[in-house]
């Protein structure tokens, strides 16, 4: 397990992200410095700021909590800066570029949500049920439930006879 917050693939990512989103609003119209400007700058930190905190936190719970809010900026960033590329307050590449950006903060964080879930959920279960785990992808979710309903000709007619009331 990483030591700090500062270690995380996802932190340095939107470490990453948040300076180029401030460079970048540094050639917004002036008038949009309380507007735009500002939310989206507020946006940025806030997904910094909840990934660091959320990993001081007591509980996996906690934890998720948190990313789960960073996620949520991740994506104010995102919305708010369509709305910049629409008012051209920036180029296509650029863009481009801030797109790419906010997509390489977005992969990492889910895997981690992902992974405190998981740990989340072996906690609730207990540690001997960390053994025994379940691969969690919806394609396994979807093979385990069809193994469960599915019957074998034996157990469709064992079935039969019991609706009708036979012994």
């Amino acid at each position: 397990m990483t030591r700090s917050f500062e270690d995380l693939d996802t932190f340095k990512r939107s470490l990453d992200l948040m300076v180029a989103i401030y460079k970048t609003t540094k050639a917004f119209p002036r008038d949009e410095r309380f507007g735009l400007t500002q939310q989206l700058r507020r946006a940025v930190v806030s997904v910094v700021s909840n990934i660091a905190e959320g990993q001081g936190r007591l509980s996996p719970g906690e934890w998720r909590q948190f990313l789960s809010h960073a996620r949520g900026s991740l994506y104010e960033v995102q919305a708010q800066m369509i709305a910049a590329h629409r008012l051209e307050y920036i180029d296509d590449d650029t863009w481009r570029r801030l797109r790419s950006s906010i997509r390489r903060v977005a992969a990492p964080l889910q895997g981690l949500i992902e992974f405190v879930q998981d740990r989340e959920r072996t906690r609730q279960r207990g540690p001997q049920a960390a053994d025994n785990r379940q691969p969690t992808t919806r394609v396994a979710q979807k093979t385990r439930a069809a193994q469960k309903t599915r019957a074998t000709p034996t157990t469709r007619a064992a079935q039969k006879t019991h609706a009708e009331g036979v012994p």
